[in-house]
């Protein structure tokens, strides 16, 4: 991944970047759901398994801010982030398993200065998921919101 503080100008449509990987856990799938998305193939080991999905899983949200996070956590946007508008296109392809390593592949969509604000604009960024199979298990749209210098 291309390294340091970048600013909407710095981004090129098809630029991409990979992350490295990260592993998540039993106890991060179920202490995320017990947290905010209760649902029992989240949170309960046993009911999962009688699921249509065949044991627990992690929530979409959960997966979809640990997708964010190995993005930001690169530290490019430090000083150029003022936020998103929005998210779009959100998609949820299949389900993450305790053990499953993740990491997001990303693609710059578009490169918009503000037409009413000439200190920023829009970077459409695609967020991919892949797990350790090499499958896509989410994806998204964000519309960051970044100075320009």
């Amino acid at each position: 991944m291309k390294q340091g503080k970048r600013y909407l100008d710095d981004f090129q449509v098809g630029e991409r970047f990979v992350s490295p990987g990260i592993t998540i856990t039993e106890s991060e799938i179920i202490e995320f759901a017990l947290k905010y998305d209760p649902q029992s193939f989240h949170m309960d080991i046993n009911a999962a398994s009688e699921s249509l999905y065949g044991g627990l899983i992690a929530s979409g949200f959960q997966t979809m801010a640990l997708c964010f996070r190995l993005f930001i956590q690169n530290g490019m946007l430090a000083e150029s982030s003022m936020g998103s508008p929005g998210i779009d296109e959100l998609q949820f392809l299949a389900p993450v398993r305790p053990g499953d390593t993740l990491h997001t592949e990303n693609e710059v969509i578009e490169v918009k200065p503000s037409r009413s604000k000439q200190d920023r604009g829009i970077m459409r960024l695609k967020y991919v998921a892949i797990n350790q199979h090499g499958d896509a298990v989410l994806s998204f749209i964000i519309n960051h919101l970044l100075k320009r210098q």
